[in-house]
């Protein structure tokens, strides 16, 4: 009878501590969204702002080990730790770093808040407005970004003209290619 009462103690005191397990981890898995959304926030706008101060650990910091980046030429595409350490490094060596400012952002989340997505226009007092898109991954508790795109937004009106210059330029790079 004793050892009855043993066993029987002791599958309720797991099944008390599985439960208590399963309450936090689902407490900490639904977070209020503004919450995420404001932790994503705060990653985007901490890495636009390591980029103006070219602090590398900082910048690097905030995407995935396996992050992408993608710039605005066709070739520009920097995947860690290869070649977008490599181009950070090298770019922020002098001190001098680029400034986007997000002035407008969306952000969602997906249901089990490990995976989130954005859009966001950005400025920059050197090149105008752009586009940034991204994809965030949330990982031991912090989100990173997976994958980021910056493309140069270009109004309607301007489209021809823009569209003409940048067929010409890809003209003359095949055609130096092909020498």
């Amino acid at each position: 009878m004793k050892k009855v009462f043993i066993s029987f103690a002791l599958l309720c005191v797991f099944t008390l501590c599985l439960f208590s397990y399963q309450q936090t981890q689902s407490n900490e898995a639904i977070l209020p969204l503004q919450t995420e959304q404001e932790a994503i926030a705060q990653v985007i706008d901490g890495m636009h702002a390591a980029a103006s101060r070219a602090d590398l650990a900082a910048y690097l910091r905030a995407y995935t080990d396996d992050g992408v980046f993608m710039g605005t030429d066709d070739w520009e595409r920097w995947s860690r730790p290869d070649t977008l350490d490599a181009y950070v490094t090298d770019r922020f060596k002098d001190g001098t770093g680029w400034q986007y400012t997000s002035v407008q952002r969306k952000i969602n989340v997906a249901p089990e808040q490990k995976i989130a997505w954005f859009d966001e226009i950005t400025v920059s007092p050197t090149w105008g407005r752009f586009r940034g898109t991204g994809v965030m991954h949330k990982i031991q508790g912090q989100w990173k970004i997976a994958h980021y795109s910056l493309s140069f937004l270009v109004p309607n009106e301007a489209w021809e003209r823009v569209s003409q210059i940048s067929q010409q330029a890809y003209a003359q790079r095949d055609a130096q290619a092909d020498k």
